[in-house]
């Protein structure tokens, strides 16, 4: 006897072979991660005849690609000299590259329009002549090496991705063992704290992680990565993990998963996918400066790349024979994600916020708050206290304008620490926006560290940046991130002569102090007074930012010898919380209260404890909503 799953897939692929035209050649159809794959010698006649997929999906509910049969692909040098003789030189073609695994030819253009043609005519044109179905981009201001780096690698592990997209689609498809119920939610970290993100959503079919972060305040284990040693985790039984956005406290300990042998998909947003890859790497980097022993290497990222199957925003996906996940914008930093669970045919619906921004900024929009239905919702309080009330973007762009005039003035120098990834970009814009209206005294700004990587990646990324800057960059050809008033320190050589020279800006990560290039900044500027460090980003307990913001006028660090001496803290110390990319009280409770529809229950994480607690008192008294505050491994029935 067949079973039921083959069955079905036997009976899937014969529907699919009776509703598509004979001359398309139809060769296989497999489960590839979440989709279909019908693979063709004559792709071309599917893809022009897109409205009969259409009907097909509509009937077998799975989303389906096409592909083209391999036996019939041109060869990649063949394949891309006729695309470059098919596309007009008008389009302005920077690179061209293949994902073997996908079938697809990777173009990236200048004016992507004239790749695509009218009524996709150039790309019907390049499909019939190589076999390959293009997947057009624009090509970004800024090169990003790590974008480089991951479709290269992922270009020479084809087979590799192939097999995993294989497994995973096998997975998800499978039959169900069970009726849907029993829905209960762990939390493995990132409660009563904030750091370690980790919550594991099961049902009694399926298994799946949401986020799976570290606690860069701790160097213990048992307090730094999520509690993967409750019973209730199983490795092998995980169906997939979904990632909210790439900061460490949320996706830092991912690879630690794949070195213990999980072998199953990770779902995030694209720009996600490359962020991640980029501030894993630099933690392994910052952690080998250090002489600390990282619990994962460069081999267990290479594996989290492999694994990775990134999404847009709003699109419906299958990752378990009873969970549907789609991704929206969380408005936290560049791709994050609310992530929307949908079990059942609509039995529980979980929103989990992940850290999000209702509010729109210089850089993104405001967080999605209309989904098809919510009973339950995870939100973040970060700054859910009573008095965390941020002042208005206005006021603190006024704020730090003030006070980097005043400092330049003095003869003093700026040093602005920054997580590479969102702060960094929205203060450049600031900056810039600033000194061209001479609003800000000119002086030069230097950046070091990442920043200029994970800029690069915003470029490649504009359809998920704030409508004015996404104009710029798609429409008036402007690159905001690419100023007069910037120079980017290539070299650790040259600090030395910042810190000696005339007064300026630096910007530089970490933004907590907790390793990377502006230690070296900290520690030499740290001894004058005309000097001023603004921090502009959250401070997690137990790191160096935030006890020197709590007050530290001692601390010792490593000299130039590589002796370790003490240093004085005489230098101004200033904090401007309104350019957080997280919601402050008022915020997350407009939030929650606006959520279409309205939630039954909220659970409240990602915060000190008092500021969970706060939250999940206003909301259950003034809101009517059931909430709870759970600690690190306690589990809650949903169902």
């Amino acid at each position: 006897m067949v079973p039921c799953s083959e069955r079905d897939k036997i009976e899937i692929s014969q529907y699919i072979l009776e509703h598509v035209p004979k001359q398309a050649e139809v060769t296989r159809i497999e489960y590839e991660g979440p989709s279909l794959a019908v693979y063709a010698k004559k792709p071309e006649i599917l893809v022009g005849q897109s409205s009969v997929i259409a009907d097909i999906v509509n009937v077998i509910r799975k989303r389906i690609v096409v592909r083209s049969d391999p036996s019939v692909r041109l060869p990649e040098k063949d394949a891309e000299r006729i695309a470059r003789e098919i596309v007009a030189p008008e389009a302005e073609v920077t690179d061209v590259s293949f994902d073997p695994s996908l079938g697809e030819i990777i173009i990236e253009a200048k004016k992507p329009g004239l790749v695509i043609g009218k009524n996709g005519v150039i790309l019907q044109e390049i499909i019939m002549e190589t076999k390959w179905r293009p997947h057009v981009l624009r090509s970004p201001p800024l090169r990003s090496k790590i974008i480089a780096h991951m479709r290269h690698y992922l270009h020479s592990e084809s087979k590799e991705r192939e097999r995993i997209l294989r497994t995973v689609g096998e997975r998800i498809f499978r039959p169900k063992t069970y009726d849907v119920g029993d829905i209960r939610i762990t939390a493995l970290g990132g409660v009563q704290e904030v750091g370690r993100s980790a919550f594991l959503v099961q049902t009694r079919e399926s298994n799946v992680l949401l986020d799976c972060g570290i606690n860069p305040g701790s160097s213990r284990p048992f307090e730094a990565f999520p509690r993967l040693d409750t019973p209730v985790f199983e490795i092998d039984s995980l169906d997939a993990v979904a990632i909210s956005h790439a900061h460490l406290d949320h996706c830092g300990l991912v690879p630690f998963l794949y070195k213990y042998g999980y072998d199953g998909p990770v779902y995030c947003s694209a720009p996600t996918s490359n962020l991640m890859t980029l501030l894993q790497l630099d933690y392994l980097d910052v952690a080998s400066k250090q002489g600390i022993i990282p619990f994962y290497d460069q081999k267990d990222v290479r594996e989290c790349v492999l694994h990775t199957i990134p999404l847009r925003y709003g699109v419906v996906t299958d990752i378990a024979p009873d969970i549907r996940l789609t991704l929206h914008n969380a408005g936290h930093i560049l791709g994050s994600s609310i992530i929307h669970l949908h079990i059942g045919e609509g039995l529980h619906n979980i929103v989990y916020t992940g850290d999000y921004k209702y509010a729109r900024t210089m850089l993104l929009e405001a967080a999605m708050t209309e989904f098809p239905r919510v009973e339950t919702v995870i939100t973040e309080s970060t700054y859910g206290g009573p008095n965390d009330t941020m002042p208005s973007r206005v006021e603190a762009e006024e704020r730090l304008t003030a006070i980097v005039n005043e400092t330049l003035e003095r003869k003093g120098k700026v040093l602005i620490p920054v997580p590479a990834v969102g702060r960094a970009q929205e203060i450049m814009l600031i900056i810039d926006g600033y000194m061209r209206r001479g609003l800000i005294k000119e002086a030069p700004v230097f950046i070091e560290g990442m920043i200029s990587e994970a800029t690069a990646i915003h470029t490649a990324y504009p359809e998920y940046l704030e409508r004015e800057v996404r104009k710029s960059i798609l429409h008036d050809g402007v690159n905001p991130f690419q100023s007069d008033y910037f120079t980017i320190v290539e070299h650790p050589s040259v600090r030395q002569e910042i810190i000696d020279g005339e007064p300026c800006v630096v910007m530089a990560t970490s933004g907590m102090l907790e390793g990377g290039p502006v230690i070296e900044y900290f520690k030499s500027l740290a001894e004058d007074e005309r000097n001023t460090v603004i921090f502009v980003s959250y401070q997690i307990k137990g790191t160096l930012g935030k006890r020197v913001q709590k007050g530290l006028t001692d601390v010792t660090m490593l000299n130039s010898a590589g002796k370790m001496g003490a240093v004085k803290l005489r230098l101004q110390v200033e904090s401007i919380e309104g350019f957080s990319g997280h919601s402050d009280r008022r915020q997350i409770i407009n939030y929650i209260t606006r959520l279409k529809p309205r939630p039954e229950r909220a659970i409240v994480c990602h915060g000190e404890r008092a500021k969970c607690l706060s939250i999940a008192d206003f909301l259950q008294r003034r809101c009517g909503i059931q909430t709870f505050v759970p600690a690190a491994m306690e589990t809650f029935r949903l169902l």
